[in-house]
């Protein structure tokens, strides 16, 4: 415990970029000559908006200042989307001046891609991440392989504009909730620790931020419309207001409607989706704003084939089309909704010359079900381990078809609050984060009729039971209190070209949950507290050159609803899941040493090590046909490796990319099962190829414009006993486009073409259920392990997408 509360690092506040919020359509610099190459100048670093603004802090507003310097910047184009032309690598490589490792996106890549697509997509050619999407389109987002470094997405905090807005029990990183493609302004990547003053308490793999555009300063608007494969359609507008009377509040809203079929199986997917923000701005730097974002998606769940199913079915590996040929597997029965509603208010105060202050007050609500066939028997049943009797059903029938519902209802709110003390060398943060979490999660089963159908998939009509109470395996009331205090200083010397961060973090988690089933474990606490020291240096040896090192340290909380209760077979009256007692937190101490240099050529190299204890490994299991998060204690794991990242600044038009990443995770210990323990010490974590990487090029001469991508992934284990694994994949995209001249009222439009995993037809992207063997195998102590059999996500295959863009 000593050598945990060492005051190690604080890597945590990263420097805003130059010029934040300057990249929107709306800016009001002198446009380039439409097909003039854009030419370099000699300017004030105040003026030039080199770089697309960083994600927010933890408190939502920048916690220390970029000192001013010359630097070359480029004429931007003028576009309705956003591109302007001048971040390296085609968007990929934004300049970044935090102690540590840091990627990013601009509107010059995020506007290039599909309209469809979303966060999780977008960032698979950043160094260290690994990305498999079981949707090409991005349309869902409830089936995707993601890693950064070989930790998953159940330990990458994520922000929205300073809001957590990840699944705050599982952590499952739902990036298609927040906002639509055409309003994402930037989005950043820390692969290695989250900023201290984050409200998060699963970061151990990082943070990816995301960053909402700003109104523009005049009334406007933008159309998009977009059509492809899998009968997509897609329709978008978004309103800018202008100034609001003279009251000095802009504001923008925007919606959006999309719809595609599966790209395998069966089944179409919808999404409703509303973004909105409004901004005021007054005196020497103060600024309030207030986010809303709404998300409406109904889909069904792609089928996860075992290696033996892919192998001889492959993309044909899905749940039946018809339900009488398909039983309990029939796709309607595995329909899901996941609603959500985010608000959010960060604020910025000036209360003195050096003093101020941030605060960011939010709220989310995510409600839905998430479903799936099975077979009931209708001669007998058990709520709990309390015996109700025959069902009560329309059959006479012995056994029954029908959908088993799993209902939620999740709230969270929270106030993440911070002042800053700035003294001639010294910047002083003290701050304070507050969450309230409450879900309500219950099951149900719904009778199917003889054409399959289901009177409501949200349990309103619910199979009863002799005994007079609907049939179900678990009623869960959870509830989460988390308080973190953190304290960090940023000393600078020698005319800001030394920089020396230092902080610490103390995060408490508080959990409670109920059970209501009769048998079950009626209530279960647990609270966790955890020391988080974090420190950081870095040094200019140029203007242009940079290097640093950190150290930091990262918990998570264990995830799953399934770790705080007991859930039953309606069957038989017993434990079918039992609550985890001794899950304890994920804990990580992690270095970096890093150089970075910003020119015409751009480079970023940085070497990684970690060490984890408890290493908290999210699996799928399917309980009566539902799809459910299950936490597994992995024990230790020691990751190192090294990771390159290579832009160059638009020259002639073009601007390539590349990043690359090697990766060396081993497991610490064998792994407990049953009375036995597997001898997985020393074997290849999990779910981590040793090799990926992607090369980029962009073209964009301000009318014509287009860029490709190839990612390459190495092959990963699906077992902790290395015995099973998927192949290497690689996968390719390509955007080609036209803007054409404005005409009248209607401003840049342009015609855009993506094409998605070209040459892909599917492939296996990652393990969605993990397990610690796929042969039988002699134990430690020497008994004898039965196989398992791990499920596996299925990559998106081929699409195309054809968009049409007009500003107003």
């Amino acid at each position: 415990m000593t050598h945990r509360r060492t005051l190690m690092v604080l890597a945590s506040v990263s420097l805003m970029a130059l010029g934040a919020g300057t990249m929107d359509a709306a800016t009001t610099k002198k446009p380039a000559t439409r097909h003039t190459r854009p030419t370099s100048r000699h300017a004030p670093a105040a003026k030039a908006p080199v770089t697309a603004p960083a994600a927010p802090s933890g408190t939502g507003v920048e916690a220390s200042r970029a000192s001013a310097e010359s630097v070359n910047v480029h004429a931007e184009l003028q576009t309705a989307t956003g591109v302007t032309g001048s971040t390296p690598g085609g968007g990929l490589m934004p300049e970044q001046t935090a102690p540590k490792s840091r990627s990013g996106l601009t509107r010059d890549f995020i506007a290039k891609q599909s309209p469809t697509s979303n966060p999780t997509n977008m960032i698979a050619s950043l160094p260290g991440v690994v990305t498999g999407s079981g949707d090409p389109l991005g349309t869902s987002d409830q089936q995707v392989s993601l890693s950064v470094r070989g930790l998953t997405q159940f330990e990458l905090g994520y922000t929205y504009e300073g809001i957590p807005a990840a699944d705050p029990l599982n952590f499952f990183i739902f990036t298609g909730t927040t906002a639509d493609n055409e309003n994402i302004q930037a989005i950043n990547l820390a692969q290695g620790s989250a900023d201290i003053s984050a409200p998060l308490y699963n970061a151990v793999g990082g943070q990816l931020s995301e960053t909402l555009r700003d109104p523009a300063a005049h009334f406007g608007g933008l159309v998009n419309l977009a059509y492809g494969s899998y009968a997509l359609n897609r329709e978008f507008i978004r309103i800018d207001s202008g100034e609001i009377g003279h009251t000095g509040i802009r504001s923008f809203a925007s919606f959006s409607y999309e719809g595609a079929d599966n790209w395998r199986g069966p089944g179409r997917g919808t999404r409703y989706h509303v973004d909105a923000k409004a901004v005021k701005e007054w005196g020497d730097g103060n600024r309030a704003s207030f986010v809303l974002s709404y998300n409406s998606p109904t889909g069904y769940y792609l089928k996860t084939p075992t290696l033996a199913q892919w192998k001889s079915l492959g993309t044909k590996a899905n749940y039946a089309y018809t339900y009488r040929n398909g039983g309990s597997s029939y796709y309607r029965f595995d329909e899901n909704q996941r609603n959500s509603l985010i608000l959010g208010a960060p604020a910025h105060f000036r209360l003195a010359d050096n003093l101020t202050a941030d605060v960011t007050p939010y709220f989310t609500y995510f409600w839905g079900y998430g479903n799936g066939g099975t077979t009931l028997s209708t001669q007998g049943s058990y709520v709990g381990d309390q015996n109700t009797g025959p069902l009560v059903t329309s059959s006479s029938a012995s056994t029954i078809v029908a959908a088993a519902i799993d209902t939620f209802h999740e709230r969270h709110s929270g106030l993440n609050s911070a002042i800053h003390w700035t003294t001639k060398h010294n910047t002083l943060t003290l701050g304070y984060w507050y969450s309230y979490y409450t879900q309500q999660e219950h099951s149900y089963y719904a009778e199917a009729d003889d054409q399959g159908h289901i009177a409501s998939m949200i349990g309103d009509y619910p199979i009863y039971t002799s005994a007079g109470i609907p049939l179900s395996r678990y009623n869960i009331n959870f509830v989460q209190q988390t308080n973190a205090i953190y304290i960090n200083d940023v000393f600078k010397a020698f005319n800001d070209r030394l920089t020396i961060e230092a902080g610490f973090k103390e995060a408490m988690v508080s959990r409670m949950s109920t059970q209501l089933v009769p048998g079950a474990n009626y209530k279960t606490t647990v609270n966790y507290a955890e020391p988080l020291p974090q420190f950081a240096m870095s040094y200019k040896i140029t203007p242009h050159d940079q290097i640093y090192i950190n150290g930091s340290t990262a918990f998570r909380a264990p995830s799953s609803i399934l770790t705080m209760a007991d859930y039953f077979s309606t069957s038989t009256g017993k434990i079918a899941h039992s609550r985890a007692t001794n899950l304890s937190p994920e804990y990580s101490i992690g270095e970096e040493i890093g150089f970075r240099h910003y020119g015409l050529v751009n480079i970023s190299a940085a070497l990684f090590n970690y060490n984890l204890t408890n290493r908290q490994l999210s699996s799928t299991v399917y309980m009566s046909g539902v799809a459910t998060t299950a936490s597994i204690n992995a024990g230790g794991q020691t990751s190192r490796g090294a990771e390159l990242e290579i832009g160059l600044r638009p020259w002639r038009h073009f601007s390539p990319y590349l990043s690359g990443q090697y990766l060396h995770a081993t497991i610490d210990n064998n792994l407990s099962v049953g009375t036995d323990l597997l001898p997985t010490k020393g074997k290849t974590a999990v779910n981590t190829p040793a090799f990926s990487g992607a090369i980029g090029l962009s073209y964009d001469d301000g009318a014509l414009f287009g860029n490709f991508s190839l990612n390459y992934v190495g092959s990963q284990y699906a077992t902790f006993m290395n015995d099973q694994k998927i192949p290497s994949y690689i996968t390719g995209a390509v955007t080609m486009g036209y803007r054409f001249r404005s005409l009248g009222f209607v401003k840049h439009p342009q015609i855009q073409l993506n094409l998605i995993n070209l040459g892909n037809s599917g492939y296996l992207s990652g393990a969605s259920s993990l397990v610690g063997n796929a042969k039988a195998t002699r134990g430690v102590y020497g008994t004898s392990i039965a196989a398992q059999t791990p499920l596996y996500y299925v990559g998106g295959g081929f699409a195309g997408v054809v968009s049409v863009t007009a500003g107003f």
